[in-house]
């Protein structure tokens, strides 16, 4: 098995620090508000990367923090009127529910920066004690030159960010000894949430965050670090001097990066309303659907998200999930075994999962491991009938619902509720929120919309339509 390695920039085979077991440590999102589609790259991605694991049969501990401290959450806190930990604790639930639509695996370590506060004070004291820190004035920073590893992952040259690069220089606070320190723990301001630290009361810096949980629940080696591109730098090489000036020994073998998500072929951005987030999207698709488009195109390619391009992974869903039916319900008249003539067709399957296996041992290429999907269904198709043998249908069925449950792709056919069970639904909501069980108005929102029923709350009263 092969992993581009944004390390070594090459295509290294993967050797597990401990035989059949996987660490992986997979950036999450900052709870502030509504994920966005960009967030969901990620996800997919690794959560599909830890399903192939797991299907060559290693044990996984998946790990994905929530970064529930943040410039961004104090800011829309203090709009609110609120405390930060109910921004935070609003935006965890609501990413769980994207998650689940999403089919993205529940065994989960979810840590949250707030409540490992203790081990980031232990590590930046130990850092101190290296001489890789030091305090001034209630804030500490990391001494970046002391690292002399300091580039090796974005493959930047700390004389080239010294020169001018401004774009990439982490400054703008006093008291530093060199422009590219960075923050560990900042002191504490008006209207911001702060912990009792050495330094005085304070938050601490994004990038210990990171290195402190990661340390937590997989140790101070890891097997694999992965997240999206636009965390190389500053990031993930902050996280590396941190950790192996902390640790003394490297801090991820293998380095896994997924490409930018365009929209209409221009860079998303709130700016130029082109901004979506996953609950948007699942107001117009089945997140399914927008689980396939992403699978679709390899991890590290840039991926261009379009209403043409959605439709069409729709569509070859769609062909998937047909055909994956039609096994299930066909009635078969043929002999219980297979048979000597069948014997070819199951060859053929065999050749077309090993072309699917051999795709992902290739640097989790999932868009080539789809084609032969698609070529597996194509066979079924054509091979299996009604005069088939019973074990040459089951033995089609349960390799595509194999393979699609590696790919994270749910093959059963959702039931459509009746327009009489959707208003009674609508009517136990509207009670709901009348007695102010919000809570409860909610399930049952949720309820609907994972049936594919989108509700809409308008001065005429609630509309429904289904997606």
């Amino acid at each position: 098995m092969k992993i581009f390695n944004t390390l070594t920039r090459q295509k290294d085979e993967f050797v597990p620090i401990e035989e059949g077991k996987v660490g992986m440590y997979v950036c999450g999102p900052t709870v502030y508000n509504f994920m966005h589609i960009g967030n969901a790259r990620p996800m997919i991605v690794f959560d599909t990367l830890r399903r192939y694991f797991e299907y060559k049969g290693y044990k996984v501990t998946y790990v994905s923090n929530y970064t529930d401290v943040d410039d961004k959450i104090i800011k829309k806190a203090n709009e609110e009127g609120v405390d930060a930990s109910v921004i935070s604790e609003r935006y965890i639930k609501e990413a769980e529910k994207d998650m689940d639509m999403l089919n993205i695996s529940k065994d989960i370590i979810h840590p949250r920066a707030t409540q490992e506060i203790d081990g980031m004070i232990e590590m930046i004291s130990s850092l101190i004690e290296k001489g890789h820190a030091y305090a001034v004035d209630g804030t500490v920073y990391f001494r970046t030159r002391s690292f002399d590893g300091y580039g090796k992952l974005s493959k930047k040259n700390i004389d080239d960010l010294e020169a001018g690069h401004r774009d990439i220089k982490v400054s703008g606070e006093e008291g530093k000894e060199d422009p590219l320190d960075f923050v560990l723990w900042k002191p504490k301001k008006e209207g911001e949430p702060a912990w009792p630290s050495p330094w005085g009361e304070g938050r601490p810096g994004w990038h210990i965050e990171c290195s402190v949980m990661s340390r937590k629940y997989l140790g101070e080696e890891i097997d694999i670090h992965a997240g999206g591109e636009d965390l190389i730098f500053p990031h993930h090489e902050n996280e590396i001097a941190q950790s192996e000036s902390a640790n003394g020994k490297p801090f991820a073998h293998y380095w896994m990066h997924n490409g930018f998500l365009n929209i209409d072929n221009v860079k998303m951005s709130k700016s130029l309303g082109n901004f979506f987030t996953i609950r948007e999207v699942s107001e117009k698709y089945d997140l399914q659907v927008l689980r396939f488009f992403m699978l679709s195109a390899h991890y590290r390619s840039p991926l261009n998200f379009s209403a043409p391009l959605m439709e069409a992974a729709a569509n070859g869903l769609e062909r998937i999930l047909t055909a994956i039916d039609r096994l299930a319900t066909l009635r078969v008249t043929g002999p219980a075994e297979i048979t000597a003539e069948e014997e070819q067709y199951v060859e053929e399957v065999k050749a077309l999962v090993k072309k699917y296996e051999d795709a992902m041992e290739d640097d989790f290429n999932t868009a080539d491991a789809v084609s032969a999907v698609f070529e597996i269904v194509k066979s079924a198709n054509i091979n299996v009938t009604a005069d088939s043998s019973q074990a040459l249908r089951d033995y089609y069925l349960d390799e595509l619902k194999t393979l699609c449950g590696v790919l994270g792709i749910k093959t059963e056919k959702k039931e459509e509720l009746l327009d009489e069970d959707i208003m009674l639904l609508i009517q136990q909501r509207q009670d709901a929120r009348k007695a102010k069980n919000f809570a409860l108005a909610d399930q049952i929102r949720d309820q609907l919309l994972a049936q594919g029923i989108v509700l809409k709350d308008t001065r005429e009263g609630v509309k429904w339509s289904r997606k």
